[in-house]
């Protein structure tokens, strides 16, 4: 220590920034099975910091259960479909998207959620969650390496479409309204109306 910082040690003017304490999915894991986070508490890992999420309100659900019919419908045999499941990103991460749409596995994904080498898409439905959606995962999936995200905007009543990930981001964004019609990048066959997703 040099005497600077004595002479402030002693006078009592030093000063200790706080830091945050980020968990790992093991970590993560351990404290649901301690109880610390309770099994009705809807969370997920954030690059390691740990969010509970909002109540899902009528017009979420609306939206949730339209897309998951649909792709169920338009995917069967194709894609499995997961509905507010948990995905595994890098090791600090493991957040639960409305909608995922990743590659069938014969064994299916009892051993391990999918990983971004197993998603071709992602669904985010947002309404009190937008500026989240938008600033925190958005940005994860992209620096994780996710094709393509689908933001369904329910207060401006369109759907984001985000491809062409990178490490700051998606560079690709297009705007859909309600009377036009999204298609994913994996099946570029299955043209979807807006209309049939949004509440």
């Amino acid at each position: 220590m040099s005497v600077e910082a004595a002479q402030r040690a002693k006078d009592g003017t030093v000063s200790t920034a706080a830091t945050r304490r980020r968990f790992s999915v093991a970590e993560y894991y351990c404290m649901g099975e301690a109880g610390i986070l309770r099994p009705d508490e809807r969370t997920e890992l954030i690059r390691g910091e740990v969010f509970v999420m909002p109540p899902v309100g009528p017009a979420h659900a609306e939206g949730n259960d339209r897309t998951n019919d649909c792709f169920h419908h338009r995917f069967r045999g194709r894609a499995a479909v997961r509905n507010q499941n948990p995905i595994r990103l890098p090791d600090d991460s493991e957040p639960q998207p409305d909608i995922v749409l990743a590659r069938l596995r014969p064994e299916g994904y009892r051993a391990a959620h999918p990983r971004p080498e197993d998603i071709y898409l992602v669904v985010e439905i947002s309404d009190t969650t937008l500026a989240t959606d938008r600033e925190v995962k958005l940005p994860l999936y992209a620096a994780a390496g996710i094709p393509e995200t689908w933001l369904m905007n329910l207060p401006e009543d369109r759907i984001e479409v985000y491809r062409d990930p990178a490490p700051d981001g998606y560079r690709n964004i297009t705007i859909v309204a309600r009377d036009g019609a999204v298609t994913p990048l994996a099946f570029p066959d299955v043209a979807i109306p807006c209309a049939e997703l949004l509440p």
